[in-house]
């Protein structure tokens, strides 16, 4: 662990060096005896044995030291604006600040969620406009914009799903056939939805394999869950002949739409056969990711399924937008009604880019994911080497893994070098994957600067490199034991 860098506030700390105290502040956070009778701006003065004694055992600095320490460590932060970050699967994208901006206007952050219908009309017809707009999007008319994010909007349309099953009288179907190429919480959310899962293989090409899923269809079908494009970039090209066999054998197809970022403008599932899919509003239209959120994971859904949608939806009439309930409906699935702020960026994306910029999104992810391909293929082995999405999948070649290089090494070079790594060790369908997706809003030259990155590990790997194995050596942490973090987690600082 190296520590040199910037020392903790008490560290750097020194007796004698109080800032100058303003008066007022004085006054009203004086300790035990400093004043007489009732400090000023306070409703009544703390009882005498809920005061201090002494002063708290603060670092003693000059504020500029203050503001230093602090702006210092925010400059350790790795995030979008400062860095390329070709995280896969996860769409790691510039977002515009005027979208920010609209967010943040108090029109929207002052409002109330319990708030009488008529004093929240704008924000109501926004909901339903965009509800308008991602069945657009999609070819799906049922839209609900509840759940709280993509994993939410999985459970919920699971849900949906066994409700229309009940609805028919065929609670023995209950087995959702998944993909080896999958989004990794779709198992999970069948789980919950009270869905037992069957795996169906990819083929060679890495696409479904037909006879496989084939194989596996029957009576207890309820439905097939895929992610199109597949976490290895590539796009479902038989996915018509998969929702017409699904569909013959009584089930419903789900699509994950985590990846929708390459293909709308361009493609909408309803039109190839999907019956229901979640969006994630947080990863395509607008929302800074990362941190924890937050999120929004609408779904969308065939006009059969949209009776089920959660409750309350936001319907419009002659006399405005109200929320109205479904008779059939599924209920709730959280206490208010979106991550309200989340809408309101997208809706300003989809509205400031139109049909034919929001096209010309998934149109340069791709370029830029293919460029990319192309760039890392001439050092890296990839191993569905064919036109991809938005993302691909590479490994380590077999000389640098004889020599004792895996994929953690190259990830943890990588932040030596200063980029943050790609996906790793996901999808499972490839040994030692690293997972890259350059998003449409990287240049040419970020691209091309990261290309080289790559070919000097490579060629560091060739050459048996030992930083390889110490990697990150330039950071305040250095490489930690992973496992032993998960099983047994030390949180204090400089832990013995």
């Amino acid at each position: 662990m190296n520590l040199k860098e910037v020392p903790l506030l008490f560290e750097s700390s020194r007796s004698g060096r109080r800032c100058i105290r303003h008066r007022g502040a004085n006054r009203a956070f004086a300790i035990a005896g400093a004043t007489s009778g009732r400090p000023s701006g306070l409703v009544a003065p703390l009882p005498a044995s809920e005061l201090r004694k002494s002063p708290p055992a603060l670092p003693e600095m000059g504020e500029l030291d203050l503001v230093r320490h602090f702006t210092q460590l925010s400059q350790k932060n790795y995030a979008i604006t400062t860095q390329f970050y070709p995280l896969g699967s996860c769409t790691m994208k510039y977002n515009p600040l005027v979208n920010d901006a609209v967010a943040a206007s108090p029109v929207w952050a002052g409002l109330h969620p319990l708030q009488d219908e008529g004093e929240v009309q704008g924000a109501l017809s926004l909901m339903h406009r965009l509800q308008t707009d991602l069945a657009a999007a999609t070819g799906l008319p049922g839209v609900t914009l509840h759940p709280a994010a993509g994993a939410h909007g999985e459970l919920t349309a699971l849900m949906v799903l066994r409700a229309w099953l009940d609805e028919r009288g065929e609670p023995d179907r209950r087995t959702i056939l998944i993909p080896d190429s999958a989004h990794g919480t779709n198992p999970a959310s069948c789980t919950l939805a009270g869905f037992k899962v069957k795996t169906v293989r990819s083929g060679a090409d890495g696409l479904t394999d037909i006879d496989d899923l084939k194989s596996h269809l029957g009576p207890d079908t309820a439905g097939f869950m895929v992610t199109n494009p597949s976490t290895l970039g590539l796009f479902e090209t038989r996915i018509a002949e998969i929702c017409e066999l699904v569909h013959q054998a009584g089930g419903k197809v789900y699509m994950d739409g985590a990846n929708f970022n390459a293909i709308m403008g361009v493609a909408r599932p309803g039109d190839f056969g999907i019956d229901m899919m979640h969006l994630n509003l947080h990863k395509s239209f607008s929302t800074p990711h990362g941190g924890g959120g937050p999120g929004s994971g609408p779904i969308c859904v065939t006009e059969e399924l949209s009776k089920f949608l959660p409750n309350p939806m936001v319907v419009s009439d002659d006399e405005g937008y109200h929320f109205a309930d479904l008779p059939q409906s599924i209920g709730r699935v959280r206490g208010f009604h979106a991550h309200f702020m989340v809408l309101v960026r997208a809706y300003a994306y989809i509205k400031a880019l139109g049909d034919a910029g929001v096209r010309r999104v998934a149109e340069n992810s791709v370029i830029n994911a293919n460029y990319l391909r192309v760039k890392c293929n001439q050092d890296w082995r990839v191993p569905f080497d064919r036109i991809c999405m938005h993302e691909f999948v590479a490994r380590p070649t077999k000389q640098m893994r004889d020599a004792g290089v895996h994929t953690i090494d190259i990830a943890k070079r990588l932040i030596d070098l200063g980029y943050h790594p790609p996906t790793v060790y996901f999808p499972l369908v490839v040994n030692e994957a690293i997972m890259i997706e350059p998003t449409e809003t990287e240049s040419r030259e970020t691209l091309d600067a990261f290309a080289e990155t790559m070919a000097q590990i490579a060629a560091e790997a060739r050459m048996g490199d030992k930083r390889l194995h110490a990697a990150p050596t330039e950071m305040p942490v250095s490489r930690v034991d992973e496992a032993r973090a998960v099983k047994d987690p030390q949180l204090c600082f400089r832990c013995s």
